[in-house]
């Protein structure tokens, strides 16, 4: 019997190898030069089938409208009634109580559950109409009205989840419970990757005010699905990948000879337990090693043209700003990487919400509509779809004391906003209608599970057959819900 085997019959863990060997698991993440299809026999790449998996994942169930999704999450809930729902009928009934028989009885947070009055607030800002369709967009966003044309409204999405981070799961992961796979995730298992080189699923961060709700990994976690579909952040600043660098004192030929070590082990072990997770592993270390020349240079904005720039707005030149993870979406597409997850904080505001608001919106009105313009410009909005929105919305009464400029608006699952633009979709159309409060929907409802399902369909998958079997249930994002919404489709 070879050493290997040995080794392997003795049971020596892949952590007491590299704690030996000195080199972290970090260190092993650099190491491949090899193809990943052909490590080894029976391995599996992103999208193809493995024990436990549905078999028909690696393609589409139909042709696709989209190719390519970047989802700009507005963490924290925006205000729809400060943003895209105009009410003038909260004007006319400023400080007025919201009626009961609006209400309805409906759950408030623990916030303003013990507020003997709900007085109704109007947005200080104005509104005006937009495109063809006549859309009602604030005066807070004028990059984003010049952009109308090519939007998509939906003005009536809810949820059941009625605080912040069971509501960001619930829209991220299709569960107000941790551990399911995220939406990236699930689109990596049933697509695959189109470039080998960088992953399908990368996450971007940014922050507009420091004290925000925070954010957590579980939002790009794979779940029960194989590890390669995780989600990758990528960070500002010269290690924009945890680990990728070479540590000091490794070379690369003393990598390659580790490497081919390591290889020989997992073959080994992968022949006695047959667990397809420790090829998922070697493929995520290949993976590693060639994002050592694919980050650096897809996330290289040095060489953009001044009027991108200009476009893009005076923080896209800032690394970690909104505006620049706007610009690094657009390369980050640009190399065929499937699914785009930027999350913007900072929209949480209870209080002083007509400042805080407006600061918030200066941030990222500029850059998200550069980036529909960029992308237009290339032909990439063609085939890439743009999702713009938050986890929930923002109630019609004030929280706390009511003044003209001064004024918060609490958390509000009943009736919220979103805007799409690209592929797939229909230009100028406002889907969905609020009561004159915009606190309850009168027409055209879309629950989370239907504005999932409907994102899936655009990407040629059926969110029905899109499952993974764990635990002896087969999950699927939607759960045992959603339905496509075939009004917003082109």
């Amino acid at each position: 019997m070879s050493d290997i085997q040995d080794q392997i019959h003795d049971q020596l863990s892949r952590r007491t190898f590299l704690g030996q060997t000195s080199a972290g698991l970090g260190t092993i993440a650099l190491a491949s030069l090899l193809n990943p299809k052909n490590l080894f026999a029976g391995t599996t790449t992103p999208g193809e089938s493995t024990p436990g998996e549905n078999p028909s994942v690696g393609k589409p169930h139909f042709p696709p409208k989209v190719k390519r999704v970047i989802y700009l999450f507005q963490s924290g809930a925006p205000s729809q009634l400060e943003l895209f729902d105009y009410k003038p009928k909260l004007e006319a009934m400023w400080g007025q109580d919201l009626p009961a028989s609006v209400r309805n009885g409906q759950r408030l947070t623990g916030m303003s559950a013990g507020q003997s009055h709900f007085p109704l607030a109007a947005s200080k800002y104005k509104f005006a109409q937009y495109g063809p369709g006549r859309m009602w967009i604030s005066e807070l966003l004028p990059h984003t009205a010049r952009i109308a044309d090519d939007l998509t409204f939906v003005r009536s999405l809810h949820t059941e989840a009625i605080n912040h981070d069971p509501a960001i799961t619930f829209f991220q992961t299709g569960s107000q419970q941790a551990g399911r796979p995220s939406f990236g995730s699930w689109i990596s298992y049933g697509l695959g990757a189109d470039n080998q080189n960088l992953p399908a699923f990368v996450v971007l961060l940014s922050k507009g005010r420091n004290g925000d709700q925070p954010l957590y990994a579980k939002l790009w976690s794979n779940g029960f699905l194989p590890s390669v579909h995780q989600g990758v952040v990528f960070r500002s600043g010269p290690d924009p990948v945890y680990y990728l660098n070479n540590p000091p004192g490794i070379d690369k030929t003393s990598r390659r000879r580790m490497l081919d070590y390591l290889t020989k082990m997992h073959q080994e072990q992968y022949k006695h337990v047959l667990d397809p997770e420790i090829n998922n592993r070697m493929a995520q270390y290949e993976m590693a090693y060639r994002m050592q020349t694919s980050v650096p240079e897809t996330l290289d904005i040095s060489k953009e043209p001044d009027y991108i720039f200009d476009m893009y707005g005076p923080e896209s030149r800032k690394p970690g700003t909104f505006a620049a993870n706007c610009l690094l979406a657009r390369k980050l597409i640009e190399k065929d990487v499937k699914f785009v997850q930027l999350y913007h904080q900072g929209w949480d505001q209870h209080g002083n919400l007509p400042n805080d608001i407006k600061i918030q919106t200066k941030s990222v009105d500029q850059p998200s509509a550069a980036l529909i313009m960029d992308l237009k410009q290339r032909g990439l909005l063609d085939d890439t779809l743009v999702i713009w929105g938050g986890e929930f919305g923002r109630g019609a009464y004030s929280q706390g004391k009511l003044t003209r400029d001064n004024y918060g608006r609490d958390h509000h699952p009943r009736a919220f906003s979103v805007w799409m633009a690209g592929a797939g979709v229909k230009k100028g159309l406002v889907y969905g209608e609020t009561d004159d409060f915009g606190y309850n929907i009168v027409k055209e409802p879309v629950h989370v599970h239907d504005f999932q399902a409907t994102v899936l369909h655009l990407l040629g998958i059926d969110h029905e057959k899109l499952t993974f079997k764990s635990q002896g249930r087969r999950y699927r994002l939607t759960d045992v819900h959603g339905k496509v919404v075939k009004p917003l489709l082109a």
